[in-house]
């Protein structure tokens, strides 16, 4: 069993995805971050740095995981799904997920605080993390254009992409001309699991989500 520690994010939504893609059994414990919960000292020694999400393996001496990256590369490992099998083609899953956590996920909740949530309009804070994220789009384009998944074959990248890219209307970047990745949007929300794992938590209002925004994703 799986304790899944998460709230309803993009970063949560990628763990909560591939727990139900690989069918392992877990419990959400969602927490408030009204009631700051993420700061509490008992969720503290799950995870130093007081962020979702979080997991704890009660089938492998309740061993702790954070940071949303380092988990699904856990659970792959874990599973032995999810992953190539083939050193160079591991390499290239691990290189598109690290574009995410590097790239995307830092770049796109900066533009959802100044775009959202941020009490002072700056447009040119605004225009150069809605710029950026926008640049990262076209490079995500362009490799799906040459594959059908960010690895070739669906993987803990295209997992921990989707959630993010899937709110580009709250950041308010488009996806217009971007044909590729229009297409391989299309076929992550057509995925069970992904509609499943995308209602744990359910998606906050967008009021929730702005106040979500500015406490969990200033640095991812």
């Amino acid at each position: 069993m799986i304790d899944l520690y998460t709230a309803a994010t993009p970063n949560g939504h990628k763990v909560s995805i591939a727990l139900e893609e690989l069918a392992l059994p877990y419990q959400a414990h969602v927490l408030s971050f009204d009631q700051q919960e993420q700061k509490a000292p008992e969720f503290l020694r799950i995870n130093p740095n007081g962020r979702i999400p979080a997991i704890v393996d009660r089938d492998n001496d309740d061993f702790a995981v954070f940071e949303s990256g380092a988990i699904l590369y856990y659970l792959a490992e874990k599973t032995g799904q999810l992953l190539p099998a083939d050193a160079k083609d591991r390499s290239v899953a691990l290189q598109w997920l690290m574009f995410q956590m590097g790239g995307v996920g830092p770049m796109q909740g900066q533009a959802n605080v100044f775009y959202r949530y941020f009490p002072e309009k700056i447009p040119s804070a605004i225009n150069r993390y809605q710029t950026e994220t926008r640049r990262l789009y076209t490079v995500l384009n362009h490799r799906l254009e040459q594959v059908e998944y960010l690895a070739g074959d669906y993987s803990i990248a295209d997992i921990a992409t989707y959630p993010w890219v899937a709110l580009h209307d709250w950041a308010g970047v488009s996806v217009d001309e971007l044909p590729a990745l229009q297409r391989w949007m299309q076929a992550l929300a057509a995925r069970p699991a992904v509609q499943k794992g995308l209602q744990v938590p359910v998606r906050a209002t967008a009021d929730e989500h702005s106040i979500q925004t500015a406490q969990t994703m200033l640095v991812k």
